[in-house]
């Protein structure tokens, strides 16, 4: 796709800028008129979000496909590698619990386990996610 001229961004621009007074009986006549029939939703920001995003896109073109493919992965991404030499902390129950990371192995109170997650259980008695019980993996927020 070629850059676009200075023309059609300003149009974009200004039809962008009628996005923003249009109220959401409008939007959807606007979306039905490019698109078909328009989702049904109740939120005006949201559907003029949809919409600008389309005509952004139509003009300027898309996520790359790396971010695409990254976008449709319905798994958590994993928790980064830690280097040999790491150590990771975690207070539980007002006790420090320190595990220092070796080449294939992790290290806890002089024993090797394998996993972090092993780790966890034993500190906690109970089943943990170990990237999770030591803050290595980012909280999901709601949607």
């Amino acid at each position: 796709m070629g850059s676009p001229n200075e023309q059609s961004l300003l149009a974009l621009e200004l039809e962008l800028k009628t996005l923003e007074r249009m109220p959401l009986h409008e939007l959807r006549v606007f979306w039905g008129a490019r698109w078909g029939r328009a989702p049904e939703l109740r939120s005006v920001g949201l559907l003029r979000r949809m919409i600008a995003w389309r005509l952004q896109t139509a003009l300027l073109g898309g996520l790359d496909d790396d971010t695409m493919a990254l976008l449709q992965r319905k798994s958590v991404p994993l928790s980064p590698q830690l280097p040999a030499g790491s150590r990771v902390t975690r207070e539980y129950r007002g006790v420090l619990h320190h595990v220092d990371v070796c080449e294939g192995a992790y290290l806890y109170q002089g024993r090797e386990y394998r996993s972090l997650s092993k780790i966890a259980s034993e500190i906690t008695g109970t089943h943990w996610n170990g990237p999770k019980f030591f803050g290595l993996r980012a909280k999901r927020v709601a949607q």
